[in-house]
């Protein structure tokens, strides 16, 4: 039997998203990282956010590990509920966007497929897809949890790079190669684009410090 809600209608805001953005001086988008594990999603994402909230820019991170704790806790590792935990963030993360706020997500999202559908949701340049590039043996290297070996000796099932895939981004607007830059060097690169794309106020200056 199928569930679904029906008789159901979207009720318009009287609040527009270019009303909270004028409230916040800044547009609004969703910075979509991606890549292997350990490859430092994360930890960028987390970077970045502290260097917009140092400059008043309202700013939110979605980790994947944090939101599998609660809003999708139910959910597995094989591919229909990792399909279906990418298009709830997308969901969650076209909400931060209406509001007017930075969203930075940190999943390793392997299929493109799936990446492709949460694009589609947001407006044209609203959605900036962030490929966390770094070679598995440093993934490996990096593995505090020891997650890789578990997976290796058949410990972790549908484990990203080692028993599932990952497909990497076609044509994303970014590659941050974290195995050959400083994390302060890939921050920079995160912010250098979002500045010369205008995504943040004229008065923000680029020559700035991180970290």
């Amino acid at each position: 039997m199928d569930s679904r809600a029906t008789n159901i209608v979207w009720h318009p805001s009287k609040v527009t998203k270019e009303d909270r953005q004028r409230l916040n001086r800044h547009s609004s988008c969703v910075l979509w990282f991606t890549g292997l594990s350990g490859a430092g999603k994360s930890t960028l994402a987390n970077e970045v956010e502290k260097e917009l909230f140092g400059k008043n820019i309202h700013s939110y991170v979605l980790d994947g590990d944090n939101i599998r704790h609660g809003l999708n806790r139910n959910l597995g590792f094989g591919p229909e509920d990792r399909k279906e935990n990418i298009r709830r963030i997308g969901e969650v993360s076209k909400l931060f966007v209406d509001a007017g706020v930075f969203v930075l997500t940190a999943f390793i999202s392997p299929y493109q497929e799936d990446r492709d559908q949460v694009r589609n949701m947001f407006e044209s340049g609203e959605f900036i897809e962030v490929y966390v590039k770094c070679d598995i043996n440093e993934c490996e290297k990096r593995d505090p949890k020891g997650l890789y070996q578990k997976a290796k000796k058949g410990e972790i099932k549908q484990f990203t790079g080692i028993s599932a895939p990952y497909e990497p981004p076609k044509n994303p607007e970014l590659i941050i190669e974290t195995d050959r830059h400083s994390l302060e060097q890939c921050v920079h690169m995160v912010i250098k684009y979002l500045h010369e794309n205008r995504y943040l106020p004229s008065e923000y200056q680029l020559t700035h410090s991180v970290i």
